[in-house]
């Protein structure tokens, strides 16, 4: 084994790409086809400086290391700029060198594209258990703008811990941005990136003093810390965004278990970006094999449940649960592989915690034998273990999914679970065997609820679909149609006729084509300007938001529903108890002194702490009660008989 450590310090005179003269180079490392690295984008610029750091374990040298220079256009295929190659065998141990490689085309030999400078060491590594010893994987689907980052675990040690740390953000809000836009405002939105985790913000409208007020969480993987790359962007349909301006945070220089507010200064723009930074200790997050298991041993065993038990409520309340998941073995996988077998490993996801296990070679019929632990954030999450065929040159093929509710497992029970598509609407070839554990403060949990959902760094971008659109219409239908009746019986009740109701309906609907018309007056202005594919563009955006609107209407319907109809016992009780627990504060204090009490909480909160994220407990409770789209998504599939164990071993001995 050796340890490869690259220094990716700048590019000079390379080739320009786009309209104005410049590029937006990026820079990929890749052994035997694969690709190991790749690095921050520099904007605008021919002559980028990146200082960017590599650590890539080999097993052999053999294989030389490609460096590939590309440009980045957003939207659209990225152009090439040239690439060249490193002979990792010329490379004498443990001595550093200066690397000058000269940047070509191979279709067009003689063009000088430029040359790339990098830092290299080569040292023996002796299979110590360190974190460097961990490899990393990462899947682009740049098709999907989705990029996705995981953690494999290295032969070389039956168990690790996978990150040091969490660091928390808070996106507060942005003062004086840059406008971008001819009504001298802009869309802004704030891209964050700390090595190959990112996070994108929601887009805040016609505005250069956006509020934002988003939470999300990366995990450190350095000890000294580590860069986030920040970038705020203004949205544009049809076309490609606005860049507005960068900054950075160098989390060496913060202390840990404090909160740092941060005011940062935009560089190539205008502007401030008000952030909160904590540094935290890490969670348990470990994968082990099967020998090495945390539940089996009696001592880890009884700590864990004493750190969840009903007397700790108030210890940790971010700290709801413990997760040990067991991935044994896949059976009748889907052949992807042209000699009728796949290179199977799998993927376990809960939110943004991502781990994978090794690949088995030419295996319809893998065996894994991992465990995986988690710290639970939230009891409502999802696990979610997906399969994927290993591919050398492209993006790994999806073979089969699977989304399991935590509330919904059955504790310390080895269960065969049927593999979906990826939409986990129906069945996939294949099945895949699970064991799974969860314990948890039932206090805590409750707790929690009333908090907003953890969100994904980056999800995929919602697209126009014409089944989906036809769906979220149906359902919404369904919803409002439940409130026509409701409305009928309402009316029958007192016999009361319609003409009223109907008046009140037409005066809305007046006063909406009104605002309509004005807008559209302004509208008819502006579009002149516009050619005709940026009104194409704008007409898909206005159907994916009417699309996204049925969505949230009808999900919201479908959760109330739900809610009552008991699809998750647990919530179904909170609510019960909720409810009692009113009744008798109610019964004990009169509801003006609670009105009171309520409204001097909500004027001050801002006061008390100007820097909270807005929230509403009822609209958080019931975004953890399912829709009947994800009811559906994770109803638990039938297996075939002959993939029971009991039917495998009675087979086996006949």
């Amino acid at each position: 084994m050796y340890q490869l450590d690259i220094t990716l310090k700048r590019g000079q005179s390379l080739a320009a790409r786009d309209r104005g003269g410049t590029s937006d180079p990026y820079v990929k490392f890749k052994i035997g086809g694969k690709e190991v690295f790749r690095s921050k984008i520099i904007h605008k610029n021919l002559n980028p400086v990146w200082e960017e750091k590599a650590c890539i374990l080999l097993d052999h040298l053999r294989e030389p290391l490609y460096i590939k220079v590309f440009d980045y256009d957003f939207g659209l295929q990225d152009d090439f700029m040239g690439s060249a190659f490193l002979d990792l065998t010329q490379l004498e141990l443990k001595r550093p060198m200066d690397v000058t490689l000269n940047l070509k085309d191979p279709h067009y030999p003689d063009h000088d594209l430029g040359i790339i400078l990098l830092s290299v060491v080569l040292t023996p590594s002796e299979g110590e258990p360190r974190d460097v010893t961990m490899l990393m994987r990462k899947s682009w689907k740049r098709s999907s703008k989705f990029q996705t980052q995981s953690l494999r675990l290295s032969d070389l040690h039956r168990k690790s811990h996978l990150w040091r740390g969490i660091v928390s953000i808070t996106l507060i809000e942005g003062r004086d941005l840059k406008a971008m836009d001819s009504n001298g405002l802009s869309d802004p939105y704030v891209k964050f990136r700390l090595g190959h985790q990112k996070y994108k913000s929601k887009i805040r409208p016609k505005t250069l003093n956006p509020q934002w007020r988003e939470q999300f969480d990366f995990h450190l993987y350095e000890e000294r810390g580590g860069i986030i790359d920040i970038t705020a962007w203004d949205k544009d349909a049809g076309k490609r965004d606005d860049f507005i301006g960068r900054c950075q945070v160098d989390l060496s220089a913060l202390s840990r278990e404090q909160t740092h507010k941060l005011e940062l200064q935009l560089e190539e723009g205008e502007g401030h970006l008000v952030l909160l930074v904590t540094l935290t200790a890490s969670a348990t997050v470990s994968i082990s094999d099967l020998s090495v298991n945390s539940l089996e041993d009696q001592k880890e065993r009884e700590e864990i449940l004493k750190r969840y038990s009903p007397l700790r409520i108030f210890h940790n309340l971010k700290d709801v649960g413990f997760l040990q998941v067991k991935v044994i073995r896949a059976e009748g996988l889907m052949a992807a592989d042209v000699t009728g077998k796949s290179d199977p490993f799998c993927v376990v996801e809960l939110n943004n915690d991502r781990l994978l296990t090794h690949t088995v070679y030419k295996n319809l019929n893998p065996e894994w034998n991992k465990v995986f632990t988690f710290n639970i954030k939230d009891i409502h999450s999802v696990l979610e273990v997906t399969v994927y065929d290993e591919d050398r040159d492209r993006s790994a093929d999806f073979l089969g999914k699977v989304a399991i509710p935590l509330l919904s497992i059955p504790n310390g029970e080895q269960k065969a679970y049927v593999l979906k598509n990826k939409q986990l609407t129906g069945p996939t070839k294949g099945v895949i065997y699970l064991e799974i554990d969860v314990i948890f403060n039932a206090v805590k949990a409750s707790l929690r609820t009333l908090i907003p959902k953890e969100q994904k760094y980056i999800e995929e971008e919602n697209r126009l679909s014409k089944q989906l659109l036809l769906r979220n219409f149906i359902r919404t239908k369904h919803c409002v149609m439940v409130l026509v009746n409701a409305a009928y019986y309402v009316n029958s009740c007192f016999d009361w006729d319609s003409p009223p109701r109907s008046l009140a309906a037409f005066v809305v609907v007046e006063d909406m084509l009104e605002d309509e018309e004005e807008e559209d007056d302004k509208d008819d202005k502006d579009s002149e300007k516009k050619g005709f594919i940026n009104k194409i563009y704008a007409i898909q955006e206005v159907c994916v938001s009417v699309q996204n609107i049925l969505d949230e209407v009808a999900s919201f319907g479908e959760r109330i529903k739900n809610t009552f109809n008991w699809t998750v016992p647990f919530l179904s009780w909170l609510a019960i108890v909720a409810l009692c627990v009113f009744t008798v504060i109610l019964y004990f204090i009169p509801l003006r002194y609670i009105v009171l009490v309520w409204g001097i909480n909500k004027f001050t909160k801002k006061l008390r702490s100007p820097y909270a994220i807005d929230n509403n407990e009822l609209l958080d409770f019931l975004s953890r009660v399912p829709s009947d789209v994800q009811v559906v998504q994770y109803q638990e599939l039938k297996p075939d008989p002959s993939h029971s164990p009991c039917k495998r071993k009675k087979n086996n001995l006949g």
